[in-house]
């Protein structure tokens, strides 16, 4: 069976509050960056996640490496506060969001010029009545 893990970091960006979705599953990392607004309290973290987890977009998967959690949890608290403190989001997290933002951006450019090839299609269209109406004396 195999192993997922998950990791859920909230974090200050001005001007708004961030939540990071790590998600760690076969040696690979996906991510999902949330926007909270306001400072959120525990118990609207937990209520978020229990009512949007199914519907949060990752990115594509990016290959990390999976270490083995300790156990003691007095250790694992100090490795957050380290973590925090020091790093923010893993650089694994961010090359993850920026691959996602990519593609997005992509399938919009994707989007306009399908849509703009058909407006101009439609008006060739137009054109091309309106001479024949005007051949035929209409």
């Amino acid at each position: 069976m195999d192993k997922v893990s998950g990791r859920l970091t909230v974090f200050f960006q001005e001007p708004f509050w961030v939540g990071v979705f790590e998600r760690i599953s076969d040696g690979e990392l996906t991510v999902c960056k949330v926007t909270f607004g306001s400072e959120p309290r525990d118990c609207e973290i937990q209520t978020f996640i229990l009512k949007n987890y199914a519907r949060l977009r990752y990115s594509p998967a990016v290959t990390a490496a999976v270490k083995k959690e300790s156990l003691n949890p007095k250790r694992r608290l100090r490795e957050v506060r380290k973590r925090v403190r020091d790093t923010g989001i893993g650089t694994k997290s961010q090359q993850a969001l920026k691959l996602q933002q990519e593609q997005a951006k992509e399938e919009r450019i994707n989007f306009s010029r399908r849509k703009q090839r058909q407006e101009k299609e439609r008006a060739f269209e137009l054109k091309q009545q309106k001479k024949k109406n005007k051949h035929r004396g209409r």
